[in-house]
């Protein structure tokens, strides 16, 4: 048992040692203010331009609570303390909240979320690319409650679009880009019941390659899905649980192959070494397939065998950027979620920082001038950390106290529910006796589930370039592929938009004029 004495006197000192020496200068905290206050004042030059090129990054999972211990994970990998540390996403200069409730559930899943940033309209839980109209599991409310998505905007307007994501390529957030399905879990004709295959109802991995055959870049998990029942897959031959599911027969990397045109470059990719191999400049069409299902976790993957988000990232905008007419990019850490489904903080957050590089990445790769960048996440979980801990503490380390109840240590990281919940002797599991730094550890939670909860808290919304300025304040969850169509003179609302520029691309129209002159106060 560590004494409470000996933890106290650790906290004290590690908060006393810890603050660097500009920081007890009060000129520090007020130049950095001052230097926050005239970048500030410089955004009331709003950037109203057409974004050519819109990419939406979407953390699963990532609520403020993981963002911000993302942020000291990020600092404390760099050997910092952490706190003072910015991810990429905190740069952006306008940031909002989002409402994520589902028309049918106060806290979220992630296909109704998806269809309200991707398409725009609220649904139920579990439904993708479908109106609230549509009752999950039931094939036959389907039909004529369809709803398209910004990647379709995009398609429609003449743009390139990709999909990148961490999970499976069928997964509910990248399924509600291209998928109307009344069931998240209809991943291929397997997991669909006799009724819904009778009733006309397609899996969402059928729809990924029928429904817009020319979705330039698909990059993800998910290769069982598109393969005859039990066709073995190519990287786990003796493994039953990676073999194909497919009831139907079809193998779809075939029909995906079919459908591109003969004078086009498609490519199929299984590997990082394919990938990496590829020329971006000769790629008309990739689709890599890394994983059976779900890609591993970035601190599990194999560098070998899987890329990293970044670098199908960087993949996909060399791709995408050789269209004049510029692309829709959505990107997925798909995985921070399933961390804290398993309790598994520490996966979580390194899967975070992953895609926080990502972001990085991509800003490098582009213009703030085109390029609408929008950093946001489907739902929050029940993850929390405090404790008091001192400045500097490692993330996943323990609280600078004993418990004043039951007298022993405790993670600084701690869930709501989930399957950390532990008793040992009938009482509360003593962590200073396990390896609580461990990739894999469960971090302690109040409520015993096997699988930990999403959260119904708001969400941040980070965005930059053309037209960030409109996201602001707090808005409803669906706001925001209007926010993104309406920068890019894509989707139902184009009034706005001016006839096509000599550039090929159209310029801002008379109230985007008037959008930019408000903040100035110049108007009449």
């Amino acid at each position: 048992m560590i004494s409470p004495f000996l933890v106290l006197a650790i906290g004290t000192c590690l908060t006393t040692s810890l603050v660097p020496e500009k920081e007890k200068d009060p000129k520090y905290w007020r130049d950095q203010a001052q230097q926050t206050l005239k970048n500030a004042l410089s955004l009331q030059n709003l950037n109203t331009n057409v974004a050519k090129n819109t990419i939406m990054f979407l953390g699963d999972g990532m609520g403020v609570s993981t963002v911000t211990a993302a942020r000291i994970l990020k600092g404390q990998l760099h050997h910092n303390t952490g706190e003072e540390t910015r991810l990429e996403m905190d740069k952006f200069p306008h940031v909002a909240l989002s409402k994520t409730y589902n028309t049918n559930a106060q806290v979220p899943d992630s296909a109704g979320t998806a269809t309200a940033y991707l398409c725009g309209v609220k649904a139920n839980e579990g439904t993708v690319g479908v109106s609230a109209a549509t009752q999950r599991s039931h094939c036959n409310t389907t039909q004529g409650n369809e709803v398209t998505s910004i990647l379709r905007w995009a398609k429609d307007a003449g743009k390139s679009v990709g999909i990148v994501t961490t999970t499976r390529v069928n997964h509910a957030t990248p399924s509600a880009t291209y998928a109307h399905s009344a069931d998240r879990d209809w991943y291929s004709d397997n997991e669909m019941p006799p009724e819904a295959l009778s009733q006309g109802c397609k899996d969402i991995a059928y729809q990924l390659m029928h429904n817009i055959r020319d979705i330039e870049v698909i990059m993800g998990g998910g290769r069982k899905y598109m393969f005859p029942k039990n066709r073995t897959d190519v990287e786990y031959e003796l493994d039953e649980k990676a073999r194909g599911t497919r009831l139907d027969g079809l193998n779809l990397i075939d029909i995906w192959k079919s459908f591109k045109p003969r004078h086009k470059h498609s490519h199929y990719v299984w590997n990082r070494t394919e990938l990496l191999a590829l020329n971006p400049n000769t790629v008309d069409y990739l689709l890599g397939l890394f994983e059976p299902g779900d890609m591993q976790y970035e601190l599990n993957r194999n560098n070998v065998t899987d890329p990293s988000l970044s670098e199908m990232v960087e993949v996909a905008i060399k791709i995408l950027s050789k269209n004049p007419k510029g692309f829709f990019l959505l990107v997925e850490g798909g995985r921070i979620d399933h961390g804290h489904h398993e309790g598994k903080a520490k996966q979580a957050l390194h899967e975070a920082v992953e895609m926080d590089q990502a972001i990085g990445l991509a800003g490098t790769m582009t213009s703030l001038d085109d390029t609408l960048t929008v950093v946001t996440a489907d739902h929050s979980h029940v993850f929390t950390f405090g404790g008091y801990t001192p400045r500097g503490n490692s993330i996943f380390g323990l609280a600078p106290m004993l418990s004043d109840t039951d007298k022993k240590p405790f993670t600084s990281i701690l869930y709501g529910n989930g399957p950390g919940y532990k008793v040992v002797g009938g009482e509360r599991e003593n962590v200073s006796m396990v390896d609580y730094a461990h990739n894999n550890y469960q971090a302690q939670s109040a409520v015993p589930l096997r699988h930990e909860t999403h959260g119904g808290e708001d969400v941040a919304v980070f965005a930059k370039g053309p037209m960030a300025h409109l996201l602001h304040g707090v808005h409803e969850q669906n706001y925001i592929p209007h926010v993104m169509a309406y920068a890019a003179c894509i989707g139902a609302n184009r009034d706005h938009c001016a006839s096509a520029s000599s550039s090929g691309s159209p310029s801002p129209g008379p109230l985007v004029l008037l959008l930019a002159l408000l903040p100035l106060g110049i108007l009449f």
